[in-house]
């Protein structure tokens, strides 16, 4: 393969940054100009309106920002593209040829179709990893908030009233100092959380299959799942959703937690039954939830989690930090670099396409 630059004859690589209000196009830029200087790229933007306007389907990719013909005019001689959200198609390949990489910021690039990309050579790339701090520590937050039962404190406060009744030994709220917490799954996630939490005085459990016990977090032990479910006051969820993971905590995993306990889910919504999870927390059989993904996204208005007191919620929200965006931009301004030099990517989801050349 000839480097990419040469054909150009030193020129600058016409580069199209489809940011959005989250991976903003001033990162993007930032970014590319920090991993390979201002000259070496002719920089075109598009915005895209995710996420004041909801992702969704576009043609035949999931979760996706703009439309085609947007794309397909702001890429017209574009061989590089760094986006978050921006839709690849078939459509939009086959408009625009000179497309040779597809550099999405994400952990997985589901809007763009991959099988297309291979056959037309483009390389897709995406970004693992982008969001892990940000997430370990909203499920912290998350963790914390249901335990000490802060919402119903906050909620308190801005009616006016200074309730002194929250000291009642029954209102009062858990302390992960000395409690039983159980990860399942220990990825870039789970482990940060799973030092966290050692840190915090908390003996942590592992149940995940695919994990070397030798790379475990210090303080954590590798046990099963039921083992950890019967064992863990609190348990929160950091495995990948697949056929084996879907529907994993179901209303026996949760009766066989303990009476009292906390589940905590900022991982997929697919791997918790929230049917029975309503159930527990409506019987008392949990003490508290804090959910940040859902079966169904949007949650339904009238869900009963919404009115639940013991259910500490937000909108899908873990990954949402300031230095999640900047990371997610320096990834994909990092395989642009690699790209310019002729190097391999680092994270190429169609790596057929590599073959071929």
């Amino acid at each position: 393969m000839s480097h990419p630059r040469d054909e150009a004859a030193g020129r600058p690589v016409p580069v199209l940054l489809a940011g959005d209000d989250f991976v903003l196009n001033s990162l993007l830029v930032e970014a590319l100009h920090a991993q390979s200087g201002p000259s070496a790229w002719d920089v075109r933007t598009l915005e895209l309106p995710w996420p004041h306007v909801p992702f969704g389907p576009v043609a035949e990719v999931d979760e996706a920002s703009g439309s085609e013909q947007e794309m397909i005019e702001a890429l017209a001689g574009a061989r590089v593209c760094l986006t978050q959200m921006a839709p690849l198609t078939a459509r939009v390949l086959d408009a625009c040829p000179d497309l040779e990489l597809f550099a999405v910021s994400r952990g997985g690039p589901v809007n763009a179709d991959l099988a297309a990309a291979t056959a037309r050579g483009v390389r897709v790339t995406f970004a693992p990893g982008r969001n892990a701090e940000s997430t370990a520590e909203h499920t912290l937050a998350l963790m914390l908030a249901a335990m000490r039962r802060l919402p119903h404190a906050q909620d308190s406060m801005r009616a006016g009233r200074w309730d002194s009744g929250f000291y009642a030994y029954d209102a009062t709220g858990l302390e992960i100092a000395g409690s039983v917490v159980g990860l399942v799954g220990c990825g870039a996630v789970g482990a940060r959380v799973a030092r966290a939490l050692h840190a915090l005085g908390a003996e942590v459990l592992v149940a995940d299959p695919y994990t070397d016990p030798a790379t475990l977090p210090p303080g954590a032990r590798l046990v099963s799942l039921p083992e950890l479910l019967a064992s863990s006051s609190v348990v929160s969820l950091h495995a990948r959703l697949t056929e084996e993971t879907a529907g994993l905590i179901d209303a026996a995993a949760l009766a066989a937690m303990p009476r009292g306990s906390v589940l905590v889910n900022c991982a997929r919504g697919g791997l918790l039954d929230y049917e029975a999870l309503t159930a527990a927390l409506a019987e008392g059989h949990l003490f508290a939830a804090g959910l940040d993904v859902f079966d169904e996204e949007p949650l339904a208005a009238d869900h009963p989690l919404r009115s639940a007191s013991n259910a500490v919620l937000s909108p899908h929200l873990a990954g949402a930090s300031r230095a999640t965006a900047r990371r997610a931009a320096t990834m994909v301004a990092a395989e642009a670099g690699r790209w310019l030099r002729g190097d391999a990517p680092l994270h190429c989801a169609n790596p057929q396409v590599l073959e071929s050349r």
